[in-house]
């Protein structure tokens, strides 16, 4: 006789142990040979199937790409399988190993090892999943591929030519930027092409914000503006009107180290900052200077040279606090200059920049 006066149904053994208590189910009232028969500690699927995007290594997951960045993908095939495989909701103590077998470029062979308890019986099972690695483009990689971008950042300077050292620097800050957002996981960042121009740089991103983001940082670190303009290219499915965006990032028209002559008859500046107003020293009294507000970094001014221009002359005399004399670098000529704050009046020689404007002493070189 059954100890709970219970037969299993199905082979019509006496059921020994109350094990059924613990299973919830239409077939809780097997014995646990039956019920061992009837279910598999693992249920896994035949096949896993991996898409991959061939250019960038992103891998499909749910409804959308993932950087993984892994330069193989048996850790991926493992997550994907793991992921796949579901245990019996009543066993206990499991445990698992996997041995991953490279059968080919495309296909990895996962043998799965498990084990556990169920119905206080210790059971084990191996199964092994084929993973196919599928080769394919994402679809960041193929709006790349295929010239898709929302708006241009301009790299432009007013009233000259940006320099070869401003371009580069522009384009360097554009790409850490990209960067830094892909690094954050945003697939939405990139840049499609970084082409010349006459005058300039032109960069093409993705999206509006990344394009305002990388104009806003360019002219924070180089100074200058922003201007933004639109221009309707398109309408979607639902009538609503696509705009292309275009950032021009407008560099100052002067630059740290020019000297440049102000229209207030005070005398040349050598300019130190673009940073928002226009800031410098003047090199007739040595006094800071800074542009209008209204002015900001474009006052209107002279070019008169660079202070890499300048060059060491003989200091021949002190005449007073406004005044030294010194030889002109051309003519060798005495010349009575004004004496700014900053120069050393014990020096033999002092460096100095012929101009229109006349003689100038330049600060030292810090």
């Amino acid at each position: 006789m059954s100890r709970s006066g219970e037969f299993c149904p199905r082979c019509g053994d006496p059921i020994e142990r109350a094990t059924s208590l613990d299973v919830d189910g239409p077939d809780a009232a097997l014995c646990d040979e039956c019920y061992l028969d009837e279910y598999d500690l693992v249920d896994a699927p035949e096949r896993v199937q991996v898409r991959v995007c061939s250019q960038c290594g992103a891998v499909h997951r749910g409804n959308r790409w993932v950087d993984v960045g892994a330069e193989d993908y048996t850790d991926v095939a493992v997550e994907e399988v793991t992921e796949a495989l579901s245990v019996h909701v009543a066993a206990d103590s499991i445990s698992w190993q996997v041995a991953p077998e490279q059968v080919d470029e495309t296909t990895i062979r996962m043998h799965c090892q498990f084990s556990g308890v169920l119905r206080g019986t210790p059971v084990a099972e191996e199964v092994t999943v084929p993973v196919k690695i599928g080769r394919e483009t994402c679809t960041r990689c193929g709006q790349i591929a295929g010239g898709s971008y929302a708006a241009t950042v301009q790299v432009r300077a007013r009233e000259r030519a940006p320099t070869d050292e401003e371009l580069d620097r522009a384009v360097e800050i554009a790409e850490a930027y990209v960067a830094d957002r892909e690094g954050r996981g945003d697939r939405n960042a990139y840049i499609t092409e970084i082409g010349d121009a006459d005058d300039g740089k032109n960069i093409k991103v993705s999206t509006s914000q990344l394009g305002r983001a990388i104009a806003e940082r360019i002219v924070r670190q180089l100074g200058g503006t922003v201007d933004e303009s639109r221009r309707l290219i398109t309408e979607d499915e639902d009538g609503e009107r696509v705009y292309r965006m275009a950032y021009a990032a407008r560099l100052p028209a002067y630059r740290p180290g020019e000297v440049i002559d102000p229209a207030d008859d005070e005398g040349p500046v050598l300019v130190s900052s673009v940073q928002g107003n226009l800031k410098g020293t003047r090199l007739t009294t040595g006094e800071h200077y800074e542009a209008p507000f209204e002015d900001g970094e474009a006052p209107d001014a002279e070019r008169l040279g660079w202070r890499e221009d300048g060059e060491q002359t003989t200091l021949v005399a002190v005449e007073d606090d406004r005044a030294v004399q010194v030889l002109d670098p051309e003519t060798y000529e005495s010349k009575t200059v004004a004496r700014p704050e900053y120069m050393d009046t014990d020096a033999d020689e002092v460096p100095v920049l012929k101009s229109r404007a006349g003689l100038h002493v330049l600060p030292d070189d810090e």
